[in-house]
C-alpha cells in the first residue's frame, strides 16, 4: 500500500461501525509496569518496560453515549480521517480546550492493515499545525501502560510522558492485569 493514496481530511461525519472496527483494541507482546512510592519525604512513580511470554489482547467497548459524544466532536472542526477512497483506515478525534489551551486528542487510530505507512504521522502533522494556528500550546493524549506501541509511536512524533493516574479507570488500576492511564504531551511552544 503507498500512503499517496490515502486522502486525509477534515471529519464531515462519523461513522460508529467503521469507527469500532478500527479503534477495536489491540495486541501487545510487552507492558510498562508502574510502580508507586509514596513518602512524607518523597512521592514516586515510574514505568519500566516487562515482555510478556504471551501476547495479551486488549478490547475497547464503546457505549452509544461515547459514540454520540464523538459524532458531536467532528462538527467542531479538530476531526480527521485517513481514507482509501471511499474507506475509512484511520482517525484522529481531538477537541480544544481553551482554558488552558491544549488540544486534546481523545481518539487516535489507524487500522492495522495501514500502520506504519506514515499515515499516523500525518495525522498528528496536521493536529499540530491546526493546534498551533489556533493558538494552542500542546497536543494532549491519554493512552494505558499495556499499548507500548502507542507510546511508542507519540514517542516518536515528539510527546512526552507527562502524567501517570493510577486510578483513572478504577480503583484498582494497579492490580495484576489491569491497565494504568498514561498522559502524553507534545508541547508546541
Amino acid at each position: 500500500m503507498n500512503h499517496e493514496t490515502i486522502a486525509i481530511h477534515p471529519c464531515r461525519h462519523f461513522d460508529p461501525q467503521r469507527f469500532a472496527v478500527i479503534a477495536g483494541g489491540y495486541t501487545t507482546k510487552a507492558y510498562y509496569q508502574v510502580n508507586r512510592t509514596e513518602s512524607d519525604e518523597e512521592t514516586s512513580l515510574f514505568m519500566k518496560l516487562v515482555h510478556l511470554d504471551n501476547p495479551q489482547e486488549f478490547a475497547f467497548p464503546y457505549s452509544d453515549e461515547e459514540l454520540d459524544r464523538y459524532s458531536n466532536l467532528v462538527r467542531e472542526g479538530y476531526c480527521w480521517g485517513a481514507y482509501e477512497g471511499e474507506l475509512l483506515v484511520a482517525i484522529a478525534l481531538a477537541e480544544p480546550h481553551w482554558w488552558n489551551k491544549t488540544l486534546w486528542v481523545w481518539e487516535f487510530h489507524v487500522a492495522p492493515t495501514h500502520q506504519r505507512q506514515g499515515i499516523g504521522r500525518r495525522l498528528i502533522g496536521l493536529l499540530r499545525t491546526q493546534a498551533g494556528d489556533s493558538g494552542l500550546r500542546a497536543l494532549v493524549c491519554e493512552t494505558q501502560n499495556t499499548n507500548v506501541n502507542a507510546i511508542r509511536f507519540y514517542r516518536s512524533v515528539g510527546f512526552t510522558v507527562d502524567g501517570i493516574d493510577v486510578s483513572y479507570y478504577t480503583n484498582e488500576d494497579m492490580l495484576p492485569g489491569r491497565t494504568v492511564a498514561i498522559f502524553m504531551k507534545l508541547k508546541l511552544v
